[in-house]
């Protein structure tokens, strides 16, 4: 492990250049890995396994439309595409990346083939965090191991092709064999992870959780609307809103910022922009802080969670899902954006 200072924090993380790819594929060279799943994580990580040479096989509902699409990927039925249980019964690894909601529903049907020394392995710690709710209760002689991408499976398998990583947390919650610690970060490396920092399977549901209605998506979308209708009501034109709110921010700043850090994006802005942003990012702070401090409490208590199992226990989930996702999309916003996105110069 490597010591590296995180803003005057030192933290240990396992890069690539301590642990390769070709140690990765030594310390996994007897293993079959099943991704069980393969639907936003699934496919990203198990090509990218593939790719780098790791003995990989997809347990999937056959028939569906996740089947077909792990056919067009490559994987062959019946030699590295199989149903769910029988994956299960052949890989030493279970990479368990169904969604929360599937993990329990599947769960039962897992368990049996989770025999003495296998690695079952998340990248999310919902289901075993929250255990005594979601029932995932894994036996004790496996290992239990976390690999957490900070993104997508899109990105992480786009970033991939470029030649880039994206950044992995890591967990171990059970350690069974004593080859925990090295098959995590083995698989961690091979499905194409930038570094990897160690966390813990409950720290990493409550930042993802807060993450994902916070900066990630929640949040992001409640700003951008609010300053998107305060233009819009104030006589500007839906382009002029849109650009001045989402199109600017994500074409131009967030490279920069991304590249360098907000102190150098400030820095490469007008002094007007660098003026405003520093007077009123205060005023942004103190109004949104207790509005995080609130999701962090429904977090870390479990209420969060509850929610979100109810919600999708119930048969019209899917529905009552859809018509919100609709709701979103069909919002002059998002279909001003879809305007903007294709007058692109790219795309035209």
């Amino acid at each position: 492990m490597a010591e590296m200072n995180f803003g005057g924090v030192v933290e240990n993380v396992a890069t690539r250049e301590e642990f390769p790819l070709e140690k990765a594929r030594e310390v996994m060279k007897n293993e079959t890995i099943a991704v069980i799943g393969y639907g936003v994580q699934g496919p990203g990580q198990a090509l990218n396994l593939r790719d780098n040479g790791f003995n990989v096989i997809v347990g999937q509902r056959k028939g569906g439309k996740t089947w077909e699409k792990a056919i067009a990927d490559g994987w062959v039925p019946g030699e590295t595409l199989f149903e769910i249980e029988e994956a299960a019964e052949k890989g030493t690894v279970i990479q368990y990346l169904l969604s929360d909601a599937a993990q329990i529903e599947v769960w039962p049907r897992i368990k049996p083939y989770l025999t003495a020394g296998k690695a079952l392995y998340f990248s999310h710690g919902f289901g075993i965090t929250y255990k005594e709710r979601t029932g995932i209760i894994p036996p004790a002689d496996v290992d239990v191991i976390l690999v957490a991408p900070k993104g997508s499976g899109t990105s992480l398998r786009r970033m991939f092709l470029e030649g880039r990583g994206l950044n992995s947390s890591y967990a171990i919650f059970q350690d069974a064999t004593g080859r925990a610690k090295e098959r995590v970060i083995a698989l961690g490396i091979g499905v194409g992870s930038g570094y990897l920092f160690e966390t813990d399977f409950k720290r990493e549901v409550y930042s993802d959780l807060t993450g994902e209605r916070g900066t990630l998506m929640g949040a992001i979308q409640g700003l951008l609307l609010a300053q998107y209708e305060v233009l819009r009501e104030n006589g500007h034109s839906p382009s002029e809103a849109f650009n001045e709110t989402v199109e600017e921010l994500t074409q131009s700043l967030m490279p920069l910022f991304a590249e360098k850090g907000m102190d150098w994006m400030y820095a490469n802005c007008s002094t007007t922009a660098q003026r405003g942003a520093l007077d009123w990012m205060t005023p942004f702070h103190d109004a949104t802080k207790p509005v995080f401090e609130k999701l962090y409490k429904e977090v870390a208590c479990g209420n969060e969670a509850q929610r979100s199992i109810d919600t999708n226990s119930q048969p019209d989930y899917r529905e009552k899902l859809e018509e919100e996702l609709k709701a979103l999309r069909e919002s002059e916003m998002w279909r001003t954006g879809e305007t903007v996105r294709k007058l692109r110069p790219e795309n035209n």
